[in-house]
């Protein structure tokens, strides 16, 4: 009788010890699939841009948007793109605001300026998370272009040239996409090659 109770306490002893181990392995997993899911970021301006971080945190990282976060900041729009959203951002690169005649920036930052600086940055930012397949649906849809309403209540239309999605402005621009689907906690950021100007 108490070698039953034994080898059923054995028994018992060893199924226990295969559980754990099995909850070890399946925490391990789950561990390893949240680094996998934490490290799925896209590089922009020479940083990784992270999923669980808003537009503002990610962007401050990129050495590529320093004029863009300085002309964010000195618009007071840094509080508006923190925020739940989602938004959607086009976002210029430096070497697209450099493409604006000379002074332009600096004159756009002064504080006399802020209104229209407000105006062109709220032009490159569209309300939702428009991912490159929303985008690329909405073009279908309109047959080719798709035409969006920014948050300064101009408009955009997008569409494709070859594998690229293009947009233009409202005085006939054309910006290119050049890194699409840069995932943030609050919306989306596209980064395009040439800044959008509205009317």
């Amino acid at each position: 009788m108490n070698k039953i109770i034994i080898r059923e306490k054995n028994k018992n002893f060893v199924f226990m010890q295969l559980l754990k181990k099995m909850g070890l392995v399946m925490f391990s997993a789950f561990l390893m699939n949240g680094a996998f899911a934490q490290e799925m970021t896209v590089e922009v301006g020479g940083a990784p841009m992270y999923p669980s971080k808003n537009i503002v945190e990610n962007a401050i990282n990129s050495k590529d948007h320093t004029t863009l976060v300085a002309a964010v900041k000195a618009a007071g729009l840094v509080e508006t793109l923190e925020s739940a959203g989602p938004f959607t951002v086009f976002a210029p690169t430096n070497e697209a605001f450099d493409k604006l005649p000379g002074g332009t920036v600096e004159t756009l930052v002064k504080p006399e300026n802020k209104t229209k600086l407000t105006g062109i940055l709220t032009y490159h930012v569209v309300a939702g998370r428009l991912d490159s397949k929303a985008l690329a649906d909405l073009i279908q849809q309109g047959n080719g272009t798709a035409q969006l309403t920014t948050v300064e209540g101009g408009k955009l239309w997008v569409m494709m040239k070859g594998k690229n999605i293009v947009m233009k402005d409202e005085n006939g621009g054309m910006a290119t996409v050049t890194i699409k689907d840069v995932y943030q906690s609050n919306g989306v950021i596209h980064v395009i090659d040439t800044v959008l100007m509205p009317k």
